[in-house]
């Protein structure tokens, strides 16, 4: 098979730039659902004009709306980032309370082993910690 290596090269360029313009079409197609100061018009038609003219309707999108693009990116990490260290913060929180619960419970049944405490106020104090 005769396939020069420039003829390889240029290939592998062109299937590099059709994976970047890719990229860049479903990144600003994110951001046109993303974005809260368009309208549902506003989005339909800025959709409508990406997809069916894609090189021109990326091109036009970066151009007009471009700067915003990152403000609305960061916004938008920001308020993952929000969430994550509230889920974490609920879950390390529940966490610690059930493992206090547990140590809880570990001792009276050491003071009831050691028969510091009868059968009945381990009973009341168990439920006590487990309510």
């Amino acid at each position: 098979m005769d396939y020069p290596l420039l003829n390889a090269f240029w290939t592998m360029c062109l299937i590099f730039l059709w994976v970047m313009w890719l990229i860049l079409l479903f990144r600003i197609i994110g951001d046109i659902f993303r974005s809260h100061d368009l309208g549902g018009w506003g989005k339909t038609g800025w959709l409508v004009l990406v997809i069916l003219l894609p090189f021109l309707g990326v091109f036009i999108y970066v151009i007009a709306r471009g700067h915003g693009m990152s403000e609305r990116e960061i916004a938008h990490a920001e308020r993952q980032q929000k969430q994550l260290q509230a889920y974490l913060r609920d879950t390390i929180a529940t966490g610690d309370e059930t493992n206090r619960h547990a140590d809880s419970l570990a001792k009276l049944a050491e003071l009831k082993k050691h028969g510091d405490i009868t059968e009945e106020e381990y009973q009341k104090a168990k439920a006590k910690v487990l309510a």
